[in-house]
């Protein structure tokens, strides 16, 4: 037997050897170790048929029983198998890899059967795996620090990836039995920061992997390796095939609420990823990688409008995991240090307006992280702490802010614009609000009243429209947050519970608690508290109230009993052919009538004595007759004769008279000289003289030349006088003007290249 206070590390058994004979052996031996194989864990099944779930049932049954003897068994015995059994390193793995994490609607239990057993396993590994990351149980059984850091680590009981599986899977309900556990597996062996430090680069290739799938890789400080030549060809999140952007889309999802949930519960590992520049890359693809695959899920063709749903759920839910991993980075590196009034204190509100200065570039990402964490608050808290800060650099931040908001396209919630300054107290003890409500993307997850919260969790998320607003919650959803409020507090009425639901953004867990501290909004405490649900009005038939241009027609059904069906019929009539169609002349013999009425044209009607008129449709009334002259007797007292002559005499046109006439000048000038034609000349020429009207021509130029005081161009001279007698100044200018504007004509510049040939020495000169 093992002696009493001594560490389980110094104590030495007596076992009976195979011969009979006893020996010594120390108490952490592979001798001890009993003879059990632990089978490996398999997620529950997801059709659900009768076959696999029987399967699942008794699997799960195995690990169960297995585990459960493995917590009964005396403290070295336990530590004997935990160290030396391999079969149970294996089902613990398989579980941590397999289990369905809150997520996962495919891997729901399908029955009460199935969703029981899951339980039992998932509290059996998660009890196991806290007694392992425990290294003294009581006074007596214990394990020496040292030599306990070195078993998990040397053993790898424990690694990073496991220990980030580990708050995923039992973070809900679980957090502080987790930070224990995580604390005290970082304090007794050191050596799992530097594992840690070198697990962040890996997760931040996470993020250049995602670029890389969309066509979105970044080149320049943010990048970790230089961008391959053949980037270019790699499809986008709108061509990669469906399948691809839904495993995309997964993997996002996992790692970002896998990192969000370890830097949750253990924020002692902020400081590691804040020193590799983790929130600057975070912001980064945030701002590039998110409006891509939103863009993708919503405007891409799904066949299973389900699919759809669920991966703008599951995208939903990474952004607001980023968004709060990005929170916490920045409240345990740079607020927690403010609020605690510690050294350095203007060191780190320099670096928090840093990094929010940084977030200006990155519109969409601050206008999400302003929605859930209003960067005005964190400011007002800094003015309330250090009162030095520049008002100048705070307020050109709050206007950045604002701008992101007006770039987005987007206005803020009216809960910020009349938000009221917090004060220092408001962010102790917490991520500085980090229940507040995501409005944006999805409502709050509902809180369970159960201890233990992981694999079983269900998708607690509110459904999102197409054009990125929230809906209010399903009515199962809120069938389940009314459920879980009135099991604490059933004396309140569903009616109040469901103003306090709408108020606080459906978060049950800020319900709750307002309620039980008696901090309740002014509205909600006027309310009753015992006030019934409101029935719901049903809406008017919409058959009812609609209004359209073929109502009450004769293929109105809605408001028809009786159809006339051999007038409707899909496509070609049948039993009808085109030469019968073209043949029928039914059409023309129901128009024979109506125009048969114009057929007879009577100028004059008799009508026979004794008959009247209106007999022949006839009217005494003429509308036609013209009765303007009959008042004035035109021409009575005129003379007998051709009364046109007698009125007025004959005239001979002008156009055929002979004489003289005036000729205005072209230009239409009053003082003009007139020119006076003889009388031989007939003004009816059908052609003139050319010559003439030349002459008239340059008259009338040289006329108006001298008006205007144009001063015509002087003739040129080129020829000038015989060789040797010598040439006057004008014709040496005219000669030279020649040559110089020969080449505009008709030589294409001739000379010119000619000279230029000559100066770049191609030809003699």
């Amino acid at each position: 037997m093992a002696c009493a206070r001594v560490p389980l590390d110094e104590q030495q058994v007596t076992e009976p050897g195979p011969l009979g004979k006893e020996h010594t052996l120390p108490a952490l031996h592979p001798v001890r170790k009993e003879e059990r194989c632990f089978v490996p864990y398999k997620s529950p099944p997801e059709d659900g048929s009768s076959a696999e779930v029987e399967e699942f049932l008794e699997h799960a049954k195995f690990i169960t029983e297995d585990l459960e003897w493995l917590l009964a068994l005396p403290h070295d015995k336990f530590w004997c198998q935990v160290v030396f059994d391999e079969s149970l390193q294996r089902c613990l793995d398989s579980y941590l890899h397999h289990a369905p994490r809150g997520l996962d609607l495919a891997t729901l239990p399908s029955s009460p059967a199935v969703a029981d057993m899951q339980r039992s396993v998932h509290r059996a590994v998660f009890l196991t795996f806290l007694r392992m990351a425990t290294h003294k149980e009581s006074k007596e059984n214990f394990i020496t620090p040292a030599v306990f850091g070195e078993i998990i680590y040397e053993n790898f009981l424990f690694d990073i990836p496991k220990i980030l599986d580990l708050c995923v899977l039992f973070g809900k309900g679980n957090s502080q039995l987790l930070h224990k556990m995580i604390e005290n597996i970082f304090t007794q062996q050191p050596s799992y920061y530097s594992d840690l430090d070198e697990t962040v680069p890996t997760v931040l290739q996470v993020f250049d992997t995602i670029l890389d799938k969309c066509g979105l890789r970044c080149e320049g400080a943010t990048a970790m390796e230089p961008m391959k030549l053949s980037a270019h060809k790699q499809p986008t999140a709108m061509t990669m095939s469906q399948q691809e952007l839904v495993d995309l889309i997964l993997y996002l999802c996992d790692s970002t609420t896998t990192i969000h949930a370890f830097l949750d519960i253990f924020s002692a590992a902020c400081s590691s990823f804040h020193s590799h520049s983790f929130l600057s890359r975070l912001t980064s693809f945030y701002e590039t990688a998110v409006p891509d695959l939103e863009k993708a899920v919503r405007k891409r063709n799904f066949d299973d409008k389900g699919l759809q749903e669920d991966l703008w759920k599951r995208l939903s839910h990474s952004c607001r995991k980023m968004v709060e991993t990005a929170h916490l980075l920045l409240h345990h590196t740079c607020l927690q240090p403010i609020l605690e009034g510690g050294e350095n204190t203007l060191t780190f509100a320099e670096e928090l307006l840093q990094h929010f200065t940084s977030f200006l570039t990155e519109k969409r990402f601050l206008s999400d992280y302003d929605e859930q964490f209003p960067i005005a608050d964190d400011v007002s808290l800094l003015q309330q702490a250090l009162p030095v800060i520049d008002e100048t650099r705070t307020s050109y931040l709050l206007q950045g802010v604002e701008s992101a908001w007006d770039s987005v396209g987007r206005r803020k919630p009216q809960s910020q614009i009349q938000h009221k300054v917090p004060s220092a107290s408001a962010y102790q003890g917490g991520a500085g609000g980090a229940s507040a409500s995501f409005k944006r993307q999805e409502a709050q997850e509902p809180a369970r009243g159960e201890s233990l919260r992981g694999a079983e969790a269900m998708l607690d998320v509110s459904q999102k429209g197409n054009n990125g607003a929230v809906c209010p919650v399903s009515g199962a959803e809120l069938e389940s947050l009314l459920s879980c409020i009135r099991d604490l507090l059933p004396d309140l009425g569903e009616g109040f519970l469901l103003a306090c639901l709408q108020e606080y953004d459906y978060n049950s867990e800020l319900v709750i608690n307002n309620i039980l501290e008696d901090r309740l909004a002014p509205n909600l405490d006027k309310l009753d508290r015992a006030m019934p649900r409101p029935v719901k009005e049903e809406l008017p038939d919409v058959l009812n109230t609609r209004s359209n241009v073929f109502d009450d027609d004769e293929f109105d059904v809605f408001r028809r009993d009786q159809v006339d069906m051999s007038r409707i019929w899909k496509g070609r009539r049948k039993g009808e052919s085109t030469r019968e169609m073209v043949n029928d002349k039914q059409h023309i013999a129901e128009q024979r009538a109506r125009y048969q009425a114009y057929e007879t044209v009577v100028d004059e009607v008799v009508i026979e004595p004794g008959e009247s008129a209106a007999t022949y449709g006839l009217d005494d009334y003429d509308d036609e007759y013209d009765d303007t002259y009959d008042m004035n007797q035109v021409g009575a007292n005129d003379l007998d004769g051709d009364s046109l002559l007698n009125r007025r005499p004959f005239t001979v046109p002008q156009v055929l008279r002979k004489g003289n006439k005036a000729e205005d000048d072209e230009e239409g000038e009053d003082e003009e000289e007139e020119e006076t034609l003889p009388n031989n000349v007939n003004r009816d020429q059908f052609v003139q003289d050319p010559a003439l009207l030349r002459e008239r021509a340059e008259a009338r130029r040289a006329a108006m030349q001298q008006r205007k005081g144009f001063r015509p161009e002087r003739p040129s001279n080129v020829v000038g006088q015989p060789k040797g007698q010598g040439q006057t100044l004008e014709t040496f200018l005219d000669r030279r003007k020649k040559e110089a504007n020969k080449n505009r004509v008709a030589n294409h510049n001739r000379r010119t290249m000619a000279d230029r040939k000559r100066n770049k020495g191609m030809i003699p000169s």
